[in-house]
């Protein structure tokens, strides 16, 4: 009878695990070309994703994640316009998911 509640909760922790969506992180990936890298490093200087930083609260997880993810966000966006304006093709497939909000 014991193993009930310790089951329940290590399952409970597993489903909450896979539950977190992840916006795929370019350091993930490995550049394709030099003008990929090139799009990588404007990408990381882009504005908006300076303005999503300010948004940072160290102090609040919630918001620490959430500002993460946007940064994650904002700069697979800013990466992807590079690509686009310079008429190179963008790895992968489709946009990844957005956990709602």
């Amino acid at each position: 009878m014991r193993r009930l509640p310790v089951l329940g909760l290590g399952l409970g922790l597993l489903l909450a695990a896979c539950a977190r969506e992840r916006a795929p992180d370019l350091r993930d990936e490995a550049p394709l070309s030099p003008a990929h890298a090139a799009c990588r490093a404007e990408a990381r200087d882009d504005p908006a994703l300076q303005n999503v930083s300010q948004q940072l609260n160290a102090t609040n997880l919630e918001n620490r994640e959430r500002v993460a993810y946007d940064m994650r966000v904002a700069e697979l966006r800013a990466y992807r316009d590079c690509l686009r304006r310079n008429g190179l093709a963008a790895p992968g497939g489709v946009e990844s998911p957005r956990p709602p909000r």
